[in-house]
């Protein structure tokens, strides 16, 4: 029977603390990287472009190549601080879970702050809920021809008191998986909804 007609909970990554400082790090050298960019600018390009264009009896390629190195290093500090600023958001990453009514709602979480809204689970349009590694999620797998499952979870096995747990949905267009690492109260919460001829046997 249904606890509640809300509920919500979150799955965090097993090994958080090491993820949040390897997140921060990126962070800094993200902001290192534009720092030194930035630096640089300001301390070479007057002078550069002030030499190169004093400097008689030099070819326009000689004239141009200075420039362009420098933007080349300008371009390439830059384009380092942008890789490690998208690059800490595969680290320290949670998903929320809310059920509210007859539907999950997912949404993920970086770092702790920033949310990014993924999609809404309704129960009328689950088509099959059961457990990850099971025969019945391998013959789903394979229904999916070849389409990958979405992992809402950052971690590949469940904590303690959790399960992980499939879910498969249609669309107008096609079939989806989704994978969850929940506690029993969310998947008997949907599964009551959505109908227990969903629920995989056993």
């Amino acid at each position: 029977m249904i606890k509640d007609g809300f509920y919500e909970e979150s799955a965090g990554s097993a090994n958080s603390r090491t993820e949040a400082r390897i997140y921060t790090a990126f962070k800094i050298f993200a902001f290192a990287f534009w720092a030194v960019g930035v630096g640089l600018g300001l301390l070479f390009s007057f002078q550069l472009i002030a030499n190169v264009t004093s400097q008689e009896g030099l070819t326009t390629a000689q004239r141009v190549i200075p420039i362009v190195m420098w933007f080349g290093m300008l371009l390439l500090l830059i384009g380092l601080g942008v890789l490690c600023w998208f690059w800490k958001n595969r680290y320290n990453v949670s998903y929320d879970y809310t059920f509210v009514e007859d539907e999950i709602r997912i949404t993920k979480v970086f770092n702790g702050r920033k949310r990014k809204y993924l999609t809404t689970l309704k129960s009328d349009r689950i088509l099959q809920i059961g457990w990850v590694g099971s025969d019945a999620y391998q013959n789903a797998l394979r229904g999916l021809q070849g389409k990958k499952p979405v992992r809402c979870t950052p971690n590949k096995e469940a904590s303690e008191g959790k399960e992980m747990i499939y879910f498969v949905q249609s669309t107008t267009m096609e079939k989806q998986m989704y994978i969850l690492e929940c506690r029993r109260q969310l998947l008997e919460n949907i599964v009551f909804t959505a109908g227990r001829n969903k629920l995989e046997r056993r």
